[in-house]
This record gives structure tokens, C-alpha cells and sequence, in this order.
């Protein structure tokens, strides 16, 4: 049997998990229905949250059907649908396959059809990397936690300080990526400032959707300014791309 990413056989073992998971889902709807309405909360109230909710899940749904797309050239639909239906991101997915591929002297986005060894390989390395935050929850969060806690009857100060530092820590990593290949321009080439120039419009359009927020108090476009810059961004790469290339 010839293998090929899109293979018959890897959407059904995918459907079946993606399936196991939305019938978990389906579950959970239904246990807190039940519980909202033996606790006293009005069905019409319960039927106006479900919809609101149904309706806000568009806005990070069109990130993810984004995510496949941009992943879909190297490893097929399967694979990137199981990723981002279960648990993962676009930073980490990409990634993820970007250093998995390097070590095998691929390039991301350029890669030829990948054989069985290669594919299994990304695959491995995306989901082994992923599982130690899902580890490290019940290993150090109780005890993160509760050293935060006391930081902050101690000094709420510092504590604000600390958790920031904590969030712009892990957004470093992945600004640190995108400035990797900067100094390509010492040598003549552009080619490492094509990242900058996309983040960089990525960028604006969130700040330009802050301050639409801001201005006009209409709050539906917090929740669909994350795809509008992802799309935003993906759009920009072509032009800049050809630009700088």
C-alpha cells in the first residue's frame, strides 16, 4: 500500500478521535443544561447562552480552519485537523514541524511529499512535545499556585509583575523565532525579514481592532480580531514574500 498524507485510512482513525471528543462535548452540554435547569435557571435564559456561545466559537473556529490550511501543504488534512480538534495551536503546530523537518533537512512550506518515516516522525515530535504541558499540570500547577497565592497576600505588586513577566517570557520564544533569520540581511538577503514584515501587519490589524473597540465600544470585534490578523497576516506574506525573496 502506497502511503500519502491524505490517505483514506488517516481520517478515519483522525474522525474516530475527533468524534470520541465532540461526543464529550455533546455530554458536557447536556450535564450543565440539566444542572441549569435543577438549579432554577430559566430555559430561555439557557437557550440564548447556548447560541451566544455557538456564535462566539465562530470567530476562533475560522483561526483554526486557517491553522490546517497553512499545515495541510506538508502534512496532509488529517493529521493538522486531529492537532488543532484536540489540543494545539498554530505557533506550536508550525513550529513544531518546522524543527522536526529541519532535522531531516526539509524546509517548512517547500518540503516534497513526505514518505511514512517522515510523516510518523513530525507526528511524534508534535505530540511528545505537547504532552509535557499536559504532565506538568498536575506535577507543578498546585504548587505554582499556591506559591502565588502567597506572593500575593504578601505583595499583589509583585504578583502582577511576576505573571506578566511569565506571559511575555513565552511570547519572547516565539518572537525569537520570527527574528532568527534577521541577520540574513548582513549577507545580502532579505529573506529573514519576510516574518518581521508579516507579524509586523498582523500586528497593526490587532492594534487597529483595539482601537476600533475602543472607540466605538463594540465588543464582537475582540472576538473576531485573532482571525481577522491571522488572515491579515497570511494574506501579507505573498506580496512581502515576492518583495523580499
Amino acid at each position: 500500500m502506497t502511503f500519502h498524507t491524505n490517505h483514506p485510512i488517516l481520517f478515519v482513525l483522525a474522525g474516530i478521535i475527533v468524534a470520541v471528543v465532540l461526543a464529550q462535548s455533546v455530554f458536557f452540554l447536556i450535564k450543565a443544561w440539566r444542572r441549569g435547569v435543577a438549579i432554577g435557571m430559566d430555559r430561555a435564559k439557557l437557550r440564548r447562552i447556548a447560541v451566544t456561545a455557538a456564535v462566539f466559537t465562530i470567530a476562533p473556529a475560522v483561526a483554526i480552519v486557517i491553522s490546517v490550511i497553512t499545515l495541510a501543504k506538508d502534512l496532509g488534512l488529517a493529521l493538522p485537523w486531529l492537532r488543532l480538534s484536540v489540543v494545539g495551536s498554530l505557533s506550536y503546530e508550525t513550529l513544531a514541524t518546522t524543527n522536526a523537518e529541519s532535522a531531516m533537512g526539509l524546509t517548512f512550506g517547500q518540503a516534497p511529499a513526505l514518505n511514512a518515516s517522515q510523516y510518523v516522525t513530525i507526528a511524534w515530535v508534535m505530540t511528545l512535545s505537547i504532552m509535557v504541558g499536559i504532565w506538568l499540570v498536575p506535577v507543578v500547577c498546585r504548587r505554582l499556585r499556591n506559591g502565588m497565592i502567597n506572593l500575593e497576600k504578601r505583595d499583589a505588586k509583585w504578583t502582577d509583575i511576576f505573571q506578566s513577566s511569565m506571559f511575555i517570557g513565552m511570547i519572547a520564544a516565539f518572537v525569537g523565532y520570527v527574528f532568527c533569520d534577521v541577520s540574513t540581511v548582513l549577507e545580502g538577503s532579505f529573506a529573514g525579514l519576510i516574518p518581521v514584515a508579516v507579524m509586523a501587519v498582523s500586528a497593526l490589524v490587532m492594534c487597529l481592532a483595539g482601537l476600533l473597540v475602543s472607540k466605538t465600544k463594540i465588543r464582537w470585534i475582540s472576538d473576531y480580531a485573532l482571525p481577522v490578523s491571522l488572515i491579515a497576516g497570511m494574506a501579507s506574506a505573498i506580496p512581502i514574500t515576492a518583495w523580499l525573496s
